[in-house]
């Protein structure tokens, strides 16, 4: 017997703020988070020069020097997101739910922290270990974010951690969905975190995937727009508590959506290149497992990253689900790709939107390509879809593609 799986608590971290009042609020002002970042200039052998900050963010004086010292920025963003979800759940200082072993951790990053990997670097080419400590290697490990989650709040159930670079925090959701789904947990702390380094925009920079309209930061990126020129990199943090409906009930929490459907699968075809029939698969087994058809979809939360490939492949997939015109925006013009963290974000805004019947256009989207597939992309203002099932889809490197769907309750 399968069981329910709802949402008690959700929060985050972005370059437009900490809460969804501040970010909607940013939002319909036509604010995006994106900036040129000067400090690069003669610094980085980069094309781009922009990306999605999270100005002023600090845990100094919420936690202590012992517990964050193991933690790089990658960590502090997901715990700073984790602290505000157990606190919406009501579970922040429950410590007999919280470490009696039934509520564990899906969480995930394409990295760990950068940093630290300096110390390393100088070892192997000077032989100094000098600049290495104690919790270094912690604080760069890929699930840096999930260990340092547990241990700050004494988590006993199982941890998994998925570092699938930007399928990471809709992976993490999607595993702790299936955790609760089948009886392994009654609870558990869901999401996904990045931190901006230039490491990571070099990635996409050596393959001219980045934007390099520099000087016109509040116009990029164009997401699915016919001149589009390539993604932003940003940053942030996005945790979903995910409870077993009838134990929500039990203890009385406040119930923000359902979770009903889930699909990961792989192209295994190539490592940059997505596979629009492998994502038409992911999308259409997350139909299969919530039990729905695709007209049971009001929307559609795409992955969006404004590179030529990816938009092409992403809409084409969805139109051969849907066979319609549906309503899709992405968040990315607005955020930028925060990679690792990107799936638990778009999915915690995308179920704040749901609960305010009230989507946010698609940042920058003006003339959508026509070599994109027919949908029905919302761009220009916001629009209102009282919508009861919303599918989100994220997509990676290495051709690992998920969707997710969630029920209004």
């Amino acid at each position: 017997m399968t069981r329910r799986v709802v949402v008690t608590g959700m929060a985050g971290i972005t370059a437009l703020g900490d809460s969804w009042e501040i970010i909607s609020s940013r939002m319909a002002n036509g604010e995006t988070g994106i900036r040129r970042m000067h400090d690069w200039d003669g610094k980085y052998d980069l094309r781009t020069r922009l990306a999605a900050p999270v100005e002023d963010f600090t845990l100094k004086g919420k936690f202590n020097r012992k517990q964050l010292r193991s933690m790089g920025r990658v960590a502090q963003m997901s715990v700073a997101a984790t602290d505000k979800a157990l606190e919406m759940a009501g579970l922040r200082d429950d410590k007999t739910l919280l470490q009696g072993g039934r509520i564990g951790i899906a969480y995930g990053s394409s990295f760990g922290s950068t940093p630290p990997v300096l110390g390393f670097t100088r070892l192997m080419e000077h032989g100094d270990s000098n600049a290495i400590t104690a919790t270094s290697y912690i604080q760069m490990m890929s699930h840096t974010a999930a260990v340092n989650i547990g241990v700050l709040y004494g988590i006993s159930g199982r941890i998994i951690p998925t570092s699938t670079a930007c399928t990471s925090g809709s992976m993490g959701i999607g595993y702790a969905y299936e955790a609760i789904k089948f009886g392994m947990q009654d609870l558990m702390i869901a999401g996904g975190a990045e931190e901006l380094c230039p490491t990571m925009v070099a990635v996409f920079d050596t393959l001219f995937a980045t934007s390099t309209n520099n000087d016109t930061p509040e116009l990029t990126p164009r997401p699915y727009d016919a001149r589009r020129d390539g993604l932003v990199i940003g940053e942030g943090a996005g945790t979903l508590i995910l409870e077993e409906y009838e134990h929500a009930k039990a203890r009385g929490a406040q119930i923000f959506g359902e979770i009903i459907g889930f699909a990961s699968n792989s192209d295994g075809a190539h490592i940059t290149q997505p596979a629009a029939d492998k994502m038409e698969i992911a999308l259409r087994t997350s139909l299969e497992t919530a039990g729905l058809s695709p007209s049971d979809i009001d929307i559609v939360n795409g992955h969006g990253t404004a590179t030529d490939h990816g938009d092409l492949a992403e809409s084409k997939a969805t139109r051969a689900v849907f066979d319609r015109a549906i309503p899709m925006h992405t968040l990315k013009g607005h955020f930028g790709h925060s990679l690792g963290a990107c799936g638990a974000i778009e999915a915690w805004l995308g179920l704040e939107m749901m609960r305010d019947s009230k989507f946010a256009a698609t940042a920058n989207l003006e003339q959508v390509d026509p070599e994109c597939a027919e949908l029905d992309y919302i761009y220009g203002t916001a629009r209102n879809i009282s919508a009861e099932h919303m599918m989100s889809n994220n997509f990676a490197f290495g051709g690992i593609n998920t969707s997710l769907i969630f029920r209004q309750i």
